[in-house]
């Protein structure tokens, strides 16, 4: 930690005013989504100015639980909280006699795992870390509850995460969920994070998209962009809008800021067609039905979007599949084998990866929802028939083989579909394609859906272990040997013999 002068805090680059502690409670609960393992936060003003007050506001949003339990510690000097999302510290340096004590209170190690809420952090001598975030807290009038929140700090990140944080509240204000609670949501595979915000007995979700400026790497954008992920928040209204337009449950849109990548949306709630752990195969049919009249409509390629815009659809392209498919080759292969795929072995992929997706050229083509399996369908009791399934999760559809969307469904990547269960969802898939259409071309779907599978899996294998291994998610390893016996399984389609035998050689 770098010494710095005590009296010299960071300048202000935002000052808020308000009336009541009811608004300090919510100027908490706005910084607590934002925060981040190994942040700081200095509370300083003087005796009575609400340092207290501002962090049991915070630590209670940060729980999501207003009557959490927040002992001062003047005594103990720090509290720490153990949290879903990171651990959070509460310090109190009133009564610290030197500031080298600091280091006896172990806030090094507690920044390792969790985030600090320090009061009285003039007493740390300057011994806390540069990039601390600074509140000072003043009572503009005596005897009332306003008060005045000035936030400063040598960290160039804290002022674009409050301006963000501050925009969320804005757009929540325009909507009917005026003084809403905001509390994180765990976010998907994705770099997109979420918060659920409750005003009373609703509630409404909000996705953050933080694709725009450079919060994300050339390198990500590139691979983005090869696979056609959608790098920006237009495709969640025109999508959405139009599954809702032909009588599919997508959330409803309250509010959106497409500059600044937020949708606050309909709760669909969180019972997906998965209980306990396992499939539950009433739910499944609903979703396949769910599947079968979608891919019975004709989509556009293009979605009016509002003040004349238009959202362009990508094709599944061919070099898309193929990339994507090689992620097996990329992160699968070095985790199994503790080698790299060398040049010969991924031509050699790559060339029978084309010549499968080759043969399958005529297959019907259509919307691919892309990750239509049990995170993203929600499920409705109480409904009737496709209402029963609500969509999320479908900002990235592309225009492709709509045999990828049926083996996600029946190779769910986060349950296990025994063989018996997946023979029944296809052959009710296929019945229900046949009764609307008489030319419904079987065998080749058959085709179509053993490469898609397959495919699809591949895919997976390789970004569950970058998942683990990049982005510090170990757990979606978890899903591996699910994943391993459902390529067993895939692999052994007539539709897949040249691949059957690559993967005998070269799978580890």
């Amino acid at each position: 930690m770098a010494e710095r002068d005590p009296k010299q805090l960071p300048a202000s680059f935002l000052t808020i005013e308000i009336a009541d502690e009811s608004a300090t409670r919510q100027l908490a609960n706005d910084l607590a989504l934002v925060l981040k393992a190994g942040d700081v936060v200095c509370l300083s003003g003087d005796l009575g100015a609400g340092k207290s007050t501002f962090a049991r506001a915070l630590l209670r949003a940060f729980a999501g639980d207003p009557e959490l339990e927040v002992p001062s510690p003047t005594f103990t000097l720090v509290q720490t909280y153990a949290f879903e999302r990171f651990d959070l510290s509460h310090f109190d340096l009133y009564r610290l006699e030197e500031p080298e004590e600091l280091e006896e209170l172990g806030l090094d190690d507690l920044l390792a795992t969790g985030a600090a809420l320090i009061e009285w952090p003039e007493m740390a001598g300057g011994l806390l870390p540069q990039d601390a975030l600074w509140i000072r807290i003043t009572q503009p009038e005596e005897d009332t509850d306003a008060r005045r929140y000035e936030f400063g700090s040598l960290a160039p990140q804290w002022q674009p995460r409050m301006a963000l944080t501050r925009d969320i509240r804005i757009l929540v204000e325009r909507t009917e969920f005026q003084g809403a609670r905001r509390r994180f949501l765990a976010g998907d595979a994705s770099l997109r994070t979420f918060e659920t915000v409750e005003a009373g007995d609703r509630t409404a979700v909000l996705m953050r998209w933080p694709f725009h400026d450079d919060a994300v790497s050339e390198t990500v954008r590139a691979y983005m962009q090869k696979v056609h992920l959608a790098q920006d928040c237009r495709s969640v209204v025109a999508i959405g809008g139009e599954l809702r337009r032909h009588g599919f449950l997508a959330p409803r849109i309250y509010a959106a800021d497409l500059a600044r990548g937020l949708v606050l949306s309909e709760d669909l709630g969180s019972e997906t067609i998965v209980r306990n752990g396992a499939p539950v195969p009433e739910r499944y049919r609903a979703a396949v039905d769910v599947l079968a009249r979608l891919h019975g409509i004709s989509w556009p390629r293009a979605v009016a979007l509002e003040e004349g815009a238009v959202y362009e659809v990508p094709a599944y392209s061919t070099d898309a599949l193929v990339a994507e498919a090689s992620l097996f080759l990329d992160w699968y292969v070095p985790e199994a084998t503790g080698a790299p795929a060398d040049a010969g072995t991924r031509r050699d992929f790559e060339t029978l990866w084309r010549a499968a997706l080759d043969s399958i050229a005529e297959t019907q083509r259509g919307w691919v929802l892309r990750d239509f399996h049990s995170p993203n369908l929600l499920w409705q009791e109480g409904a009737a028939g496709e209402n029963r399934i609500g969509l999320i999760d479908f900002q990235d559809t592309v225009i492709g083989p709509v045999a990828y969307d049926v083996a996600a469904l029946t190779f769910d990547a986060r349950t296990d579909i025994g063989p018996e269960l997946e023979t029944e969802l296809f052959d009710a898939y296929v019945s229900a394609r046949e009764r609307q259409a008489a030319g419904f071309d079987r065998a080749g779907f058959t085709r179509a859906y053993a490469v898609m599978a397959a495919q699809r899996i591949s895919k997976i294998l390789g970004i569950f272990v970058r998942l683990a291994r990049r982005d510090d998610k170990p757990a979606y390893l978890a899903h591996l040997p699910r994943m391993q016996g459902y390529l067993d399984r895939v692999l052994d389609r007539p539709a897949l013999s040249d691949l059957k035998g690559w993967y005998a050689r070269y799978r580890p």
